[in-house]
Parts: structure tokens; sequence; C-alpha cells
């Protein structure tokens, strides 16, 4: 998806964390509530005791100004207590995004924009898998369902990993015993688009060999 811009080679913050802000002010600016496109955040700085401040740094995102993408990308820092656990938290004011960092962002979430329009519309967003989860794997959060994908959004300069498709393949198969399992079983696709190449990259789940899914569901996923 050329949109002829180029981004510069560096930033000053962890892939990690300009991977979240680009996903959530993508669903900021697609119309979710500050609430609910930074939801896992906010769930994060609760189990530390600072959600107050984590509310500050929310509801001063108003955009795709620099204070705003500069404010997303500390609020993402609260990620880490809900994904990893709170030992692997760092102090949020140490994330401090600089311009190139801070232009790069803003560009992604452009393209993010543009994957929507021509790829949308998008009818799940930000979505836990409560009933999909098992003993050996206990958390995890899907990105975007279009009406007949799976999508899963990746900042990383390389193309998709067989990490980044295990991890897809595991969404869906939560999500077929998942809260949300009407919306997953009228999927056709699994797909990845990745704003800092701007490709996309789209599987039909019918060619996906039976003995995967069952290896994956059994011995990665445990059911």
């Amino acid at each position: 998806m050329d949109d002829g811009i180029e981004l510069h080679p560096d930033e000053n913050i962890h892939s990690s964390t300009v991977g979240l802000a680009v996903d959530y002010l993508s669903r900021l600016q697609n119309g979710a509530s500050v609430e609910d496109a930074f939801k896992i955040s906010i769930t994060g700085s609760v189990s530390i005791g600072q959600s107050a401040k984590a509310m500050k740094l929310i509801n001063r995102i108003k955009g795709l100004d620099d204070e705003s993408i500069k404010n997303a990308c500390k609020v993402v820092g609260y990620d880490v207590c809900y994904r990893a656990g709170t030992a692997s938290y760092k102090p949020v004011e140490e994330i401090n995004a600089d311009e190139n960092t801070v232009n790069n962002i803003r560009a992604m979430v452009n393209r993010g924009l543009k994957f929507f329009e021509e790829y949308g519309p998008v009818i799940l967003d930000g979505f836990t898998l409560e009933g999909g989860y098992t003993e050996t794997v206990s958390t995890g959060d899907g990105d975007f369902i279009t009406e007949s994908t799976l999508w899963d959004f990746k900042v990383s300069v390389n193309k998709p990993s067989k990490d980044h498709t295990l991890q897809l393949l595991m969404y869906y198969l939560m999500g077929l015993r998942s809260k949300h399992a009407n919306t997953f079983k009228d999927l056709e696709n699994l797909g990845i688009f990745n704003p800092r190449l701007n490709k996309v990259y789209l599987l039909d789940i019918e060619k996906i060999p039976e003995n995967v899914i069952k290896e994956v569901s059994e011995i990665v996923i445990g059911y």
C-alpha cells in the first residue's frame, strides 16, 4: 500500500511500545473511545495502583498531535503489567518519544486508517478471549476483526515470522471457544497488516493443514 512516505530509520523507544501506540491510536482514530482504545493500558495501571496517573495521560490524548502521541507512548508502558506481570514494569516517565519516533507513529497510524478504508469496516477490536483460555495460555488480546478476517497489526522491520503467524492462529482457535465464538466461526482469513512496511499479508483459513490446527490446539494451547 504505497503512500510515498519514507519513515525515519531511527526511533528512541522500544519497538513494542511503538507498536502498541500505533495499534491503540489507530483504534482511537477509527472511532473507538479513548478508554476502549487504551483499555489494556488502564487494566495494567490498576494492577500497580497507578490508574489515576494513567487516566491523566489518557485524558491528554486528543488525536495525532505531538503531545497526544507522546502521552500514548507513555501510557502503553502499563500494558506490560497485564501482559507479563507487574515485575516487568518500568516507570512510564522514562518513555519520552523524540521527534523522529513521533513522526513515524503518526505516519503509521495514517497508514492504518487507509488500511481500514480498503479492508474494513472493523466489527470488533481490542477483544479478549474469555472462554478460550487454558492453564497454558491465560492471557491474550486480539487486534481487529473485519467481516471475513482476523487481523493482527505488526510494526516490525521484517516480514511476518513463524511466531507472528503462530500467535494469530492461536487467537483464531481460542476465539472459536471464547465468548466471541459466533463472530470467529464466520471468518475466512487470517491477516497481518504491517504499517511500517505498509504491507498486507493474507491466508485462507481453509488452506491451513488439519494436522497443524490439531497440534497447535492440543500441544501449544492445551485443549
